[in-house]
C-alpha cells in the first residue's frame, strides 16, 4: 500500500489548494469562505519517482459552531490515524489562531513524523511577521504559497524522504470497476456510499447539499475491487445560484464521465421526480451502465408500498433506460444492499462484452432477413456486413449502401435484435450506420473516428480534383490531334 500523507488545519489555510498543487490536479474543490471541505479526499501523487497519497481533510474547529464540526473532526482523526505522515498547515496573511494552538497539542501526541507549513507566503517581507507561530514551540516551518508554487518543491523534496518504503506490485494496475452515486440532494448518497464501504467514512447529514466534492472509496466485494464515487446531489438548473454548487455539480456530472456504472439514487418515500428522471438522462447521455435504486424504502407506508407500481411509473417516465436494472433499498437500515454489488458486476459484463464478428453479422442478417428495411428514395437499403468497434458500452458499425435511409424505427429495431439475441439485456448499446468510405452517418462517433472520416474526405477530394484535371488535359490533347 503506498504511503499516505494527511493534510490538517484550520478552515481557510489553502489544505484543497495544496493538496491540488501536490496532486497536479483540481481534484479538490476550491473557494474563498472557509468550510468548502467536509469530507476526506483521497488523490495519488508523484515527487522525485516516489509515490504516495494525498489526504485533503475538512477545517479542524474545536467547538461546534460549524453545522458540520463534530463531524468534520472525526473525519480528520480518522485521517490523522491513517497517515504515514502529517501536514500541519497554518496561515501566514491571517496569523496564528487559538485553533492552531488545539490542533498541534493534538499532533504532539501522535507518535508519526509532521511537518508544519506557514502558508500563503508570497513575499520575504512576510518572513517578519511570522515570530508569532514559533510560540507553538515548534523550531522550523516551511513557508510556502501552495496557490503559487513558492517554497512547495523544496518542502515535497523533504516530505518524500520522511516517507516509508513503498514497492508497486506488478498487478496493482488491474482493471477496476468505477461507480458513481448520483441524484438529488438528500436522497441518501452518502448513506449508501457509507454503507457499501463497511464504515462511516463520510459526513451525513439531514442537512441538503452535505456533500460538495466528489469523493472516490476503494470497495472490495466477493475478491472484486470498485472504485465508488459519491457525488454532490444535482438540483435543477434554475435553483443553483452559488458558485460552489455549480463546480461540485460540474465535478458529479463529470464522474458519470469516468465511470463504468451509475447508481441513480431515487428517493422512493417522496416518489420519482422531474429531476430525478433528468439525471438519469445524464447518464444515458454518457453511455455509461445505470442501475436505479429506489432508497428509504423503509419510509413507504405500507398502503404506497407497491413495487409494481413504482417500477411502473419508473419505466414509464424513463423509457430510454428501459435496458436499466431496478432495486428497493434502504441505506439506512441495508436492506437489499448487498445485492446492489452483484447487480453492478452483472451489468459491467455486459458492458464490457464483445462478440465475434461472424456471429454479429448471422444475427444481423437474420434480423434484416425477417423484417426488411423500408425504401429509401425508390431503392432497397442493402447491409453488407458488421463489426464491433469497442466496448464500454459495447458499440457496433454496419456498412450500408444509403446510411441516411435507415429509419430510427429500424435501428431501434436491430438494437433490440441485438440485445435479443447476444444477450445484452442490462447495458447501454451504440450503433453506427457508415458508407464504404466510413462516415458516420448517425451522432454519437467519436472525435478520433470523426478526424479520420475528415482526413480522408479530404483526401479522396484531393484525388476526385486530380482526376478530373488529367481527364481535361487528356480531352485538349485529343482535340489538339484532330
Amino acid at each position: 500500500m503506498k504511503p499516505v500523507v494527511a493534510l490538517l488545519g484550520r478552515p481557510n489555510v489553502g489544505k484543497s489548494t495544496l493538496f491540488n498543487r501536490i496532486t497536479r490536479a483540481r481534484n479538490a474543490l476550491v473557494d474563498d469562505f472557509p468550510g468548502v471541505t467536509r469530507d476526506r479526499h483521497y488523490a495519488d501523487a508523484k515527487w522525485d519517482d516516489v509515490e504516495f497519497t494525498v489526504v485533503d481533510t475538512g477545517g479542524f474547529l474545536s467547538s461546534d459552531d460549524d453545522y458540520f464540526a463534530s463531524q468534520i473532526k472525526e473525519q480528520l482523526r480518522a485521517a490523522a490515524d491513517q497517515a504515514d505522515v502529517l501536514i500541519f498547515i497554518m496561515d501566514g496573511r491571517a496569523g496564528l489562531s487559538p485553533y492552531d494552538q488545539e490542533l498541534a497539542d493534538f499532533l504532539r501526541r501522535m507518535s508519526k513524523p509532521v511537518f508544519y507549513l506557514i502558508n500563503k507566503i508570497e513575499s520575504y517581507k512576510q518572513h517578519d511577521e511570522l515570530s508569532e507561530f514559533y510560540s507553538l514551540g515548534i523550531d522550523h516551518f516551511y513557508k510556502v504559497s501552495a496557490e503559487h508554487g513558492v517554497g512547495v518543491g523544496d518542502f515535497l523534496d523533504e516530505l518524500v524522504e520522511a516517507l516509508p518504503e513503498y514497492e508497486q506490485k506488478e498487478d496493482e494496475d488491474e482493471a477496476l470497476i468505477k461507480i458513481a452515486v448520483v441524484g438529488r440532494p438528500n436522497v441518501g448518497k452518502s448513506s449508501l456510499a457509507n454503507k457499501l464501504f463497511g464504515e462511516q467514512r463520510l459526513v451525513v447529514n439531514e442537512k441538503a447539499g452535505t456533500t460538495r466534492d466528489a469523493i472516490e472509496l476503494s470497495v472490495t466485494h466477493r475478491g472484486r475491487q470498485f472504485i465508488l464515487v459519491d457525488t454532490a446531489g444535482i438540483r435543477r438548473k434554475g435553483k443553483v445560484t452559488k458558485k460552489i454548487e455549480k463546480f461540485s455539480i460540474l465535478k458529479s456530472l463529470k464522474s458519470l464521465d469516468e465511470c463504468d456504472v451509475a447508481l441513480i439514487l431515487i428517493d422512493s418515500d417522496e416518489g420519482i421526480t422531474d429531476q430525478d428522471i433528468t439525471i438519469a438522462g445524464y447518464a444515458e447521455d454518457r453511455g455509461c451502465g445505470a442501475l436505479f435504486l429506489l432508497n428509504k424504502w423503509d419510509l413507504v407506508d405500507k398502503e404506497r408500498k407497491n413495487i409494481r407500481k413504482y417500477m411502473e411509473d419508473l419505466r414509464y417516465k424513463a423509457k430510454f433506460l428501459s435496458y436499466a436494472p431496478a432495486l428497493t433499498i434502504s441505506a439506512l437500515t441495508g436492506q437489499r444492499c448487498h445485492r446492489i454489488l452483484d447487480e453492478v458486476v452483472k451489468i459491467h459484463k455486459e458492458y464490457c462484452h464483445r462478440i465475434n464478428t461472424g456471429l454479429l453479422n448471422r444475427i444481423i442478417e437474420d434480423a434484416v432477413y425477417r423484417t426488411e428495411p423500408s425504401l429509401h428514395k425508390g431503392k432497397r437499403l442493402k447491409f453488407f456486413y458488421a463489426t464491433q468497434v469497442a466496448t464500454r458500452p459495447p458499440s457496433f458499425v454496419c456498412f450500408v449502401n444509403f446510411p441516411n435511409g435507415v429509419h430510427f424505427s429500424y435501428k431501434r429495431y436491430l438494437l433490440n435484435q441485438l440485445r435479443e439475441m447476444i444477450p445484452l439485456e442490462k447495458t447501454p448499446i451504440k450503433l453506427f450506420f457508415r458508407e464504404k468510405t466510413g462516415k458516420i452517418k448517425f451522432s454519437g462517433g467519436s472525435i478520433e473516428e470523426e478526424r479520420i472520416y475528415q482526413k480522408k474526405k479530404k483526401h479522396n477530394t484531393k484525388k476526385k480534383k486530380q482526376r478530373i484535371e488529367q481527364s481535361k488535359r487528356k480531352r485538349q490533347r485529343d482535340m489538339d490531334n484532330s
